[in-house]
């Protein structure tokens, strides 16, 4: 069983898609107290390669096989969403430390039996909310507390993408666009990235409500959402998101609103502008290679009991909650 006497991580990866090929699965092995020594997919052929290529001990292409290893005391569940209760719960009966993926699950009811299991087992989970460690967005978050643009009245945000956008991760099949796989379209797979961030900047939502609309008919998951959000503080939200503009109308935007000032910045960018009575300022950061480096760190540091969760369940759920209430 997992315990705080743990020095030393020894990760298993469930799922081994594009994702954990440069955003995450090289950094097992970079960050302290952590190692990769076994990935399962249950192409046997994919996941061999996959092994070879990145140096990984062990493969598997049962997820039961990789759970019962007695060498891995800490499981990573970069699958589809429909997989990650199945493969939490198992992991956390079986004494493991769980890291799992966003969307944390297919919906709410999901998201709270995962919260039973941690809390029966006394296990430890993090969702991948990986945002909340980049340098960026803790900036912009100690730019709001540090009241550089003062009191927060509005957020606007949009996100415009055509079609094939470039943004959206690859895979073998468009299983995003699957709601029985996914929860809920590229909405389900892009949003979380960006509710997350601003709960985790100003708390959680008083309220909330939205429309969603399938406009395109391109597949059985709805492509446009506007939502709205009441945030602490009287600080309303409008969001819209599209997944079937023009390829020269692409947009990717949060826009905060206060008294003394503004902040404009992406979510898949790098570059926060703002603008005050004292004129126009850029700042920009450059982020990690495998950008989901300094998350894992911070959660590596809270499996071996040295740091608080950087995301847990409770954080995650939250954004879940926001979406479906956004789709009603």
């Amino acid at each position: 069983m997992n315990n705080s006497a743990d020095k030393n991580l020894s990760w298993g990866i469930i799922g081994c898609g594009d994702v954990t090929e440069v955003k995450s699965g090289p950094a097992f092995n970079k960050v302290s107290n952590s190692k990769l020594v076994a990935v399962m997919r249950r192409d046997a052929a994919k996941v061999a390669d996959y092994a070879n290529r990145h140096g990984v001990p062990k493969w598997y292409d049962d997820a039961t096989d990789l759970i019962n290893d007695p060498e891995i005391n800490a499981v990573y569940i970069a699958t589809p969403p429909i997989y990650h209760e199945q493969y939490a719960i198992q992991a956390l009966q079986a004494g493991k430390y769980v890291y799992v993926e966003k969307p944390v699950t297919l919906n709410i009811a999901s998201c709270k039996r995962m919260i039973d299991c941690v809390n029966i087992t006394k296990g430890k989970l993090s969702v991948a909310h990986y945002r909340r460690a980049l340098p960026m967005f803790l900036t912009i978050k100690k730019m709001i507390a540090d009241n550089k643009i003062g009191k927060v009245k509005l957020i606007q945000l949009n996100m415009l993408q055509p079609h094939q956008s470039p943004i959206i991760a690859n895979s073998e099949k468009n299983w995003r666009v699957d709601p029985t796989i996914a929860g809920g379209g590229l909405f389900y797979d892009l949003a979380p990235h960006q509710l997350d961030i601003i709960t985790f900047i100003f708390g959680n939502y008083i309220d909330c409500s939205g429309i969603a609309v399938n406009k395109e008919k391109l597949y059985e998951a709805e492509d446009t959402v506007v939502g709205y959000i009441k945030l602490p503080n009287d600080i309303l939200f409008t969001g819209n998101w599209c997944f079937t503009v023009p390829d020269n109308m692409g947009k990717d935007e949060c826009y905060i609103i206060g008294e003394k000032g503004s902040l404009r910045f992406p979510f898949f960018g790098n570059v926060v502008e703002m603008i005050t009575d004292k004129g126009k300022e850029e700042l920009s950061f450059k982020h990690p290679a495998h950008i989901q480096q300094p998350m894992i760190d911070k959660v590596v540091q809270y499996f071996l009991g040295n740091e608080p969760n950087p995301c847990s369940l409770e954080d995650a759920i939250v954004s879940l909650e926001i979406m479906e209430r956004m789709k009603c």
